[in-house]
């Protein structure tokens, strides 16, 4: 069964004149009846009947009727939205961000895109590392926002954005606080205050062992907003990514001795068309004057 069968038949069925049904299908009436036989052999019986004057739906054109109806509305319907979707109207670009990276940077890059492109809503999902992506493998996230100590999955495509150096963030009252810059030997015996979900933690924490420094954990949260919490009380540090902290009543200092940084990246899956929306938000990325990309780090 084709679609040009059904809409000829629906023009018979309008008119109940073969040679209008032609015109108005702008095609000849022997390929309009020709594609009508079809339809009828298809479906096994008679769909018009053809009496001299008297040309009439038959009981099965009757029936068949709203069926091919509602095909031709759903079909217009799937037209009408498919071509939304190529000129970027009522679109969702679904946007997986690593529940690490702070929103700064990249909700002002978002804010430059959705002015650029007000027809595509954004929808972002916030996820740890692992379930980032996987999900971007999966298909829940057409693009992701992530940074990784270790190989980035070999199925994903990752397009360097920007670097950001770990600071050490203390309460104002700290002894540190006043320090330019801090040495990591310097937190040896320090209480600690933990981000249960952050990536480069297990690298870190090897860093400082081997150097023989020992802090004292005594707080973790998944919450950036609980950890930065617990250290304005006074509890201990903390180490956030620069760009990560914007709570004006912490102070913050960058790690020395070694360094630790990490390199946000713009990805997507290896292989898998874009759609016209990610295209969009592709040609975004590579046009954004992103934060100047810093070599200062040990391991990336």
């Amino acid at each position: 069964m084709e679609m040009q069968q059904i809409r000829y038949f629906l023009a018979v069925a309008e008119t109940l004149n073969f040679t209008r049904a032609a015109e108005n299908c702008n095609v000849s009436q022997p390929a309009l009846t020709r594609a009508i036989q079809a339809l009828e052999a298809e479906l096994g019986g008679p769909l018009i009947n053809r009496e001299r004057q008297n040309t009439h739906l038959s009981e099965l054109g009757r029936m068949m009727l709203p069926y091919f109806e509602s095909i031709k509305r759903q079909t217009a319907t799937a037209v009408d939205t498919a071509r939304s979707f190529a000129k970027l109207e009522q679109t969702t670009l679904t946007i997986g961000v690593m529940c690490t990276i702070g929103p700064a940077i990249i909700a002002n890059f978002l804010q430059r895109f959705s002015i650029a492109h007000p027809e595509i809503e954004i929808n972002i999902c916030v996820s740890p590392l692992k379930n980032l992506q996987k999900g971007l493998l999966e298909g829940d996230y057409e693009v992701g926002f992530l940074a990784s100590p270790d190989a980035i999955d070999e199925g994903l495509h990752t397009l360097p954005l920007f670097s950001e150096r770990f600071m050490l963030v203390v309460p104002k009252t700290h002894r540190l606080a006043n320090a330019e810059a801090v040495p990591c030997k310097e937190l040896d015996g320090e209480r600690y205050i933990n981000r249960t979900n952050c990536e480069y933690y297990d690298y870190v924490h090897d860093q400082f062992i081997s150097q023989g420094i020992r802090t004292k954990r005594i707080f973790s949260s998944e919450s950036d907003g609980w950890v930065l919490g617990m250290i304005r009380a006074g509890l201990g540090f903390g180490y956030f990514p620069e760009f990560a902290v914007e709570d004006r009543d912490v102070i913050t200092k960058p790690l020395v001795a070694p360094e630790f940084a990490r390199t946000i990246q713009f990805t997507t899956v290896r292989g898998r068309p874009h759609s016209p929306a990610v295209g969009a938000l592709v040609r975004q990325a590579r046009l954004e004057q992103w934060p100047a990309q810093t070599e200062r780090h040990s391991r990336l």
